[in-house]
């Protein structure tokens, strides 16, 4: 049955020809935007997944930057005890040779004194930042080490924690106090002395080098780590939400062609009334 007042065929025509528009709305958004997920209209489970992942990539890169803060304040510490090391060998130099009869036993201790002072200037200035581990109290606040934010930890649904570890101060302030427990050189004796004290020295100097350097590679290693996991969550976020521009492109295409045989289809469909003029002829 035909009629002037419902064309079925055109309703088809045009309900098609909607759909092909959306789906070609959709497509040239995607491509646009580079995002087959842009918002939670588009899915919204995976769109809240993205989100918490970038949500936690963000938190990863503010413990990036921690780190390398944490990296640089131990590197200061660990370049300083290295320093010191190497003025007291030099020290342990000018005291051996204090041992014989035959010497400047005051130029040697002058020598000395010079050499103490310069210690204990290396460790008032190996700060970073207002922290130094080569003093008694690393932060003028009463720390005895630097907290040093590692990681962010998620299990489950459950709110992410943070992870950290402590870098104590190895404490030269102290430890090495040249000017006070160093036996100042008048004669051979007191050189003898003066040389054990020194290899005492020296081996404090170089456990606390030694431990500021294994610090420093355990931050080294955690920023690597992270910079990668930080990495491994982006892509994982781009698997989810971004658009395949191959898929869409080819898509675009056939939807473009699927769109013009809609618009011919509804003008044939919309055109099948005026037949009916030909009944009235």
């Amino acid at each position: 049955m035909s009629s002037i007042l419902t064309n079925n065929s055109a309703m088809v025509a045009l309900q098609t020809l909607k759909g092909i528009n959306k789906n070609l709305g959709e497509v040239q958004s995607q491509i646009s935007t580079g995002k087959a997920v842009a918002t939670a209209k588009d899915n919204s489970a995976i769109w809240a997944i993205s989100k918490t992942m970038e949500s936690d990539v963000s938190g990863f890169k503010a413990i990036s930057k921690s780190l390398s803060l944490s990296e640089s304040t131990v590197a200061v510490a660990s370049a300083s005890a290295e320093q010191i090391t190497d003025i007291l060998k030099d020290m342990k130099e000018v005291i051996v040779s204090g041992t014989s009869e035959n010497v400047d036993f005051a130029k040697i201790q002058a020598d000395i004194d010079e050499r103490s002072a310069l210690v204990s200037s290396i460790i008032g200035g190996a700060q970073f930042n207002g922290a130094n581990l080569l003093a008694t109290d690393v932060d003028g606040a009463g720390a005895t080490g630097l907290t040093v934010l590692a990681s962010l930890d998620r299990v489950g649904s459950g709110a992410p924690t943070t992870t950290t570890f402590s870098v104590a101060t190895v404490d030269f302030e102290a430890n090495l106090d040249l000017a006070t427990n160093l036996t100042a050189i008048t004669d051979s004796a007191t050189a003898a002395t003066a040389l054990g004290e020194i290899e005492t020295f020296l081996q404090t100097a170089i456990d606390g080098a030694a431990a500021l350097g294994a610090s420093a590679d355990r931050i080294s290693n955690q920023s690597e780590f992270v910079g990668k996991l930080t990495d491994a969550l982006k892509s994982g976020i781009g698997s989810l939400v971004d658009a395949d521009m191959e898929e869409s492109s080819a898509r675009l295409q056939a939807l473009q062609v699927q769109q013009q045989l809609g618009t011919q289809s509804l003008s044939i469909a919309n055109q099948a009334p005026q037949q009916l003029l030909s009944l009235f002829r």
